[in-house]
């Protein structure tokens, strides 16, 4: 199982990495990507919108099943990665190169409350048994 020690986790499965500018790229773990399949479609948050942690804000679909993307932090979307949208196979292929949107954040110091790469790997280990 691919846990990147650089990245910062949430228990639903989303990644987040601090960017040279400042911002957060966000993404779906491997192990997200794994469990739902081969993925068919990804809505993303629009440019400009406000996310707060936790809230829904964006969904993937594959072949199996529907799952919803949460922030996991709170603070505006400043990019979005519309290549996922022709190409949502692209999160299969690498999830952790496949970044779905960026956020400028309103409060950075809530990177502190997200999984470190250990603890995300006790909580993917501990659904498995």
């Amino acid at each position: 199982m691919t846990i990147p020690a650089d990245l910062k986790y949430t228990d639903t499965h989303e990644w987040a990495r601090q960017e040279a500018d400042g911002t957060v790229a966000v993404g779906i773990t491997h192990h997200a990507q794994d469990l739902l399949g081969d993925l068919v479609f990804v809505e993303m948050p629009k440019l400009g919108r406000k996310v707060k942690k936790g809230e829904e804000c964006g969904v993937v679909e594959s072949v199996k099943a529907a799952s919803d993307i949460y922030a996991p932090l709170s603070g505006e979307v400043v990019a979005v990665n519309s290549a996922l949208e022709s190409a949502p196979q692209k999160i299969n292929e690498g999830a952790y190169d496949a970044w779905m949107f960026k956020l400028k954040l309103s409060d950075p110091q809530e990177l502190a409350s997200l999984l470190d790469a250990a603890a995300y790997r006790r909580l993917v280990e501990s659904a498995a048994h």
